[in-house]
């Protein structure tokens, strides 16, 4: 099967999603659009972000049409990125919304990136191989009995041990056949009290499939987590370190919304991040939700701040482009809580999600990095 994506590999000096590609804060540009694509989903995962949406059917698409020409209006845009429930859970949402974005975007030189738990048939994903970069996909369980406890942990009906098992399985395969076939897999491994003891073999594991990068995003309590326990600064601390001394220095390692930063007051956080920042391969991303992304919901066409579930619609793309709702979020007063950007360490500050955790009360744009 012919590759039709950009030949350009991606590398930690090569991240089309990182916010600062492209931008000079204050400033900063729409890039990236992420579409939700559905709500539906096999899974019920205690930890998922979008748990509370998730339904047994969904409302009809608007028209393909009106959404790539809010695409065309989005001029300085580099990524697109296709998320759910689970992208790829029906063969219609396939062939009728995912493959016109995707073919757009190779035809436009965009990078894309599919967010799926893999435990599709692997036909299901071979429909898409021509025109996808990134298969982006969770690994927080070492062993079929772990991931039949956290992916049904919300489950409405119970689910075999045997059927969980064949799903594991299913994961592992299907990821080694996407890399097999030149699909950047990227997984990622939520930190919280499950997954920092095993930090090792999920390391390994992720290596064993074929990945290409793992990525580590602390939990945070949204949706089905809102009730699960967060690591507290010093696990997270601690948890980061470890993983950092067993690592596989060759393997691109990638730390998301992370609540550490050079304008700390604590030595300790100041030392990690500088450990993170000369560490081979790897690399901080500053979030993108909000900096340079919006997400747009197909069936609605509201375009929301991804994560943010305090923020109203910015808008709607049945009614205006998309350039307008990020300019804005731009001017919210929400955004201007945690607008601050440090150049001297590429540091665009934390997200709502992560200040409202860790960082009630600070003020991030009083702050400066401590060199």
């Amino acid at each position: 099967m012919i590759r039709m994506v950009p030949n350009t590999p991606l590398t930690p000096s090569q991240d089309p999603w990182e916010p600062l590609h492209a931008a000079t804060p204050p400033a900063y540009r729409l890039t990236s659009v992420e579409f939700t694509v559905t709500n539906l989903c096999n899974l019920r995962c205690e930890h998922c972000a979008v748990g509370d949406t998730l339904r047994y059917k969904d409302d009809p698409f608007l028209p393909i049409d009106l959404i790539l020409r809010r695409l065309d209006e989005a001029k300085d845009l580099r990524t697109i990125s296709i998320t759910g429930g689970e992208p790829m859970y029906s063969e219609r949402t396939v062939k009728e919304e995912i493959l016109p974005l995707l073919k757009y975007a190779t035809e436009r030189g965009l990078r894309t990136q599919i967010n799926s738990n893999l435990t599709m048939p692997f036909s299901r994903y071979e429909l898409i191989l021509p025109y996808i970069d990134v298969m982006h996909i969770s690994w927080n369980w070492t062993t079929p009995e772990e991931f039949h406890s956290i992916v049904y942990a919300k489950a409405p009906r119970e689910v075999s041990s045997k059927q969980a098992e064949n799903l594991f399985v299913q994961i592992m395969e299907n990821a080694k056949k996407l890399a097999q076939a030149g699909v950047f897999v990227s997984a990622e491994t939520m930190l919280n009290h499950r997954t920092a003891p095993k930090l090792d073999i999920l390391h390994s594991q992720i290596q064993d499939m074929g990945s290409k990068r793992h990525e580590i995003h602390p939990m945070y309590a949204s949706d089905f987590a809102r009730d699960l326990s967060v690591l507290s600064l010093d696990e997270l601390r601690d948890s980061i370190h470890r993983l950092l001394d067993i690592r596989n220095e060759e393997l691109w390692m990638l730390f998301g919304t992370l609540p550490f930063f050079a304008c700390s007051p604590l030595e300790a956080d100041r030392e990690l991040v500088h450990r993170l920042r000369r560490s081979k391969n790897v690399t901080v991303r500053n979030d993108p939700d909000g900096r340079n992304r919006l997400n747009v919901n197909v069936f609605t066409g509201d375009v929301i701040v991804t994560d943010f579930g305090d923020v109203e619609p910015l808008g709607n793309i049945q009614h205006e482009p998309l350039q307008s709702m990020f300019d804005r979020w731009q001017a919210h007063p929400l955004n201007q809580t945690i607008n601050c950007f440090c150049p001297s360490v590429a540091c665009a500050g934390p997200n709502l999600l992560v200040a409202n955790t860790y960082y009630q009360g600070t003020d991030f744009t009083k702050r400066k990095a401590i060199l």
